[in-house]
């Protein structure tokens, strides 16, 4: 079990022993346990691992003597629908962008509230430490549900199909769980669908689910290209994150996409607030204030963007990973939102996607890299007194900021990394101040 416990979930392989059915049961019944439900929703991906992984978590759940509502091959964000809606726990076994041999499970309290380390996930990984064994005098019952058209009608409902043009959208599921629902959404709205690897396959035979890294968007950009496509959309094994490309064919940073979609929410909601972490542009809150809001800075990760949504009573919220949540969905995060919320932005801007983004891109970045180092908490020191005579900010890491430039430096929750991301007026300067970060680090840079 060590390791396969993580800040936000569960993950681990399923082809060594390290992340088993066995333990599916247990965390099954651990959950029960932490929440007290009567029922609990489970949706699972498309991997070769996920039936075996999710009937154990049903039995699990059963023999505790809460009963399940069973939604099948689903995307992440339908069980936080069904969690939403229905008041539920739920529960979805995924592994995410990682490769086919990973598996893991995905938690949440009734109406999509995040459980994380903080909030439920160490309690559960006590529990599963020391069992009970302790089953209910009742096994609890298995309701089965498509949850797929409710669904549609829940995301149709926070957007206006009305005003979309017929805009082509070339979609690249990666053989994840977009496929099992975006037919359906693009049926319900003007756009036009154009379908690259929808089919869901957990062997992922065509590149990983994993649309940050630039060469697994090689395909969708061609795409986007040959058929003049309006907007290239890319998502994750799970499709809870979502990644654009212009009509050119440029991809647009989780930044460029959070400050697109919180000056459409500010144009219907004049005065909400916004939450954005911290390794957003500095562009996302300037345009958040320009925009007449209010935007509020977090740390990286779900839980902790989840509850100061819930703080605030933002109505969007936006990560640099492609991770978009919304308080219209119970602020939880969906990639297939943000898609339907850029295309109303395209329609009703009548212009295109390529000049649309050079309105809220003021500022040149690095990109995410990472640093292999042998004692992450030394480096950071070195770096803290290194440049200590500039703005030093500990909220997640460190950031330290210049009035024209910035950058942060987070540890790694899983690896001796060090994550390191820049921004400043040009790309002379982010690369500048990049070779001065890393001097002082050492280290090696690392894949993605």
């Amino acid at each position: 079990m060590s390791g396969v416990f993580k800040a936000y979930d569960i993950r681990g392989r399923t082809d060594n022993g390290e992340l088993t059915p066995e333990l599916a049961r247990a965390v099954g019944a651990a959950f029960v346990e932490l929440t007290d439900a009567r029922q609990i929703a489970v949706g699972w991906d498309c991997r070769a691992s996920s039936p075996e992984m999710s009937d154990a978590m049903i039995d699990g759940i059963t023999r505790r003597g809460a009963s399940v509502l069973a939604l099948g091959e689903v995307p992440t964000d339908v069980v936080y629908y069904i969690s939403g809606s229905r008041s539920l726990p739920g529960v979805m076994i995924t592994a995410s962008h990682n490769p086919a041999e990973y598996n893991g499970i995905k938690l949440c309290r009734a109406g999509a509230a995040p459980v994380g380390e903080e909030t439920g996930l160490s309690d559960i990984e006590k529990m599963v430490s020391n069992p009970e064994n302790g089953k209910a005098s009742e096994r609890g019952s298995v309701e089965t549900l498509d949850a797929s058209d409710g669904y549609v009608k829940h995301l149709l409902g926070i957007v206006d199909e009305s005003a979309m043009d017929d805009l082509r959208v070339a979609v690249d599921g990666g053989n994840g769980m977009a496929g099992a629902v975006i037919e359906e959404v693009f049926d319900a709205i003007p756009p036009t669908l154009i379908g690259l690897y929808l089919e869901p396959d957990g062997t992922f035979p065509n590149h990983p689910a994993d649309p940050l890294q630039p060469e697994n968007l090689v395909d969708l950009i061609a795409l986007v290209k040959s058929e003049k496509a309006n907007l290239g959309v890319a998502f994750d094994g799970d499709a809870d994150r979502a990644f654009f490309i212009d009509d050119l064919g440029e991809p647009l940073s989780g930044s460029t996409t959070t400050a697109l979609i919180a000056r459409w929410f500010l144009a219907r909601q004049p005065g909400a607030t916004i939450v954005h972490n911290l390794i957003t542009s500095r562009a996302v809150p300037e345009i958040v204030t320009a925009s007449g809001g209010k935007p509020v800075r977090t740390r990286v990760g779900h839980s902790f963007i989840k509850q100061v949504m819930a703080d605030t009573g933002a109505v969007f919220g936006g990560e640099h990973s492609g991770h978009y949540y919304f308080a219209a969905n119970y602020r939880a995060d969906s990639g297939m939102l943000a898609m339907l919320v850029l295309l109303q932005v395209l329609s009703e801007s009548g212009k295109k996607l390529s000049e649309i983004r050079t309105e809220v891109e003021p500022y040149a970045a690095s990109g995410e890299i990472n640093i292999r180092v042998d004692d992450q908490k030394a480096a950071l020191r070195r770096v803290t007194e290194a440049f200590a005579e500039a703005e030093i900010d500990e909220l997640d890491g460190l950031t330290i900021s210049w009035p024209d430039r910035w950058f942060n430096l987070r540890a790694s929750n899983t690896e001796p990394l060090l994550r390191l991301n820049i921004e400043g007026p040009d790309q002379a300067a982010v690369a500048e101040l990049s070779d001065k970060v890393q001097a002082v680090i050492g280290g090696e840079h690392a894949a993605h």
